[in-house]
């Protein structure tokens, strides 16, 4: 592949945001069904719902997690910041795997030595080694004396 033609971009799948509004809703609705004329049920279920928007919020408004350029990667920082990061400002690129909560859990990981971005599978609707495996020739490329050609 050539260097210059190399643009790719992984989102979060579209039905995300979608299913998280969804329980948001489900969340009011079962709040108000069991309330019984007590607030609490209600105000834990709307506290609960706002963290869902919200969470729904951020994959509307930054849905592009990862965005791979010959120049290097952007990632998404904060509530719904960017930051591009050049390839040779990138110290390695690996994929963690390891098991929680009684499941295998994988991030691709972004090294640059000042900061660490971690992705999973719902940033980006792949799978995190092949992003990795994606991602490697270009790095290695902008390595010192490296050939500039992945």
């Amino acid at each position: 592949m050539h260097p210059g033609s190399f643009h790719r971009q992984w989102r979060v799948p579209v039905k995300l945001p979608l299913v998280k509004l969804a329980g948001a809703g489900t969340l009011v609705a079962l709040g108000l069904l069991l309330a019984e004329g007590d607030p609490v049920p209600v105000f834990l279920a709307g506290l609960g719902a706002a963290g869902l928007a919200v969470w729904a919020a951020r994959d509307l408004l930054a849905p592009v997690r990862l965005a791979a350029d010959p120049s290097g990667v952007t990632v998404v920082t904060g509530f719904a910041g960017r930051r591009t990061l050049d390839w040779s400002a990138i110290e390695s690129v690996s994929v963690d795997d390891r098991p929680r909560l009684g499941r295998r859990n994988q991030f691709l990981e972004i090294d640059t030595g000042e900061s660490l971005h971690l992705l999973s599978r719902h940033d980006l609707d792949a799978d995190p080694a092949e992003v990795a495996t994606l991602l490697a020739p270009f790095l290695d490329a902008h390595r010192p004396g490296a050939d500039p050609r992945p």
